[in-house]
């Protein structure tokens, strides 16, 4: 049986992002074995972004009720590269799919990481890339 502390830092990396990106959180309990989160995000991106941070943390979040809304008043934060570190199986493509929702977009991360990557198709399990805010223009 989970309790809200072990659930919280299950999704830490989700509590995170909803500060970074000026999400208002409403509710944060749990009930039911599961933890409840319901707030606003500023727009849809940010919306999307917690949805894909807490698909990555558990693809099934069995264990989480989320409802995050729009509310266009709150400030969106200034963009700004996030940090990825690479797991078993990744690829620049298959990171650019998951950030900009296209695989093609892979040279921006490469671009952005010259200083540790040489070749876009050598990257190394456990090294943290800077991922560049937005999407592609």
């Amino acid at each position: 049986m989970a309790n809200l502390d072990q659930l919280k830092q299950k999704y830490a990396s989700v509590l995170d992002l909803i500060k970074r990106r000026n999400v208002r959180l409403d509710h944060l309990h749990a009930q039911d074995d599961k933890l409840v989160m319901q707030g606003a995000a500023p727009n849809q991106d940010i919306k999307n972004e917690i949805w894909t941070e807490i698909k990555r943390v558990d693809p099934n979040y069995g264990d989480l009720a989320c409802d995050i809304s729009i509310d266009p008043s709150l400030p969106a934060p200034a963009a700004q590269a996030q940090k990825y570190t690479v797991r078993s199986g990744d690829t620049l493509s298959k990171i650019s799919k998951q950030f900009y929702g296209d695989a093609n977009q892979y040279m921006r991360i490469f671009e952005a990481n010259q200083d540790q990557l040489k070749d876009p198709n050598k990257i190394q399990i456990g090294q943290e890339l800077k991922i560049p805010a937005g999407a592609a223009s």
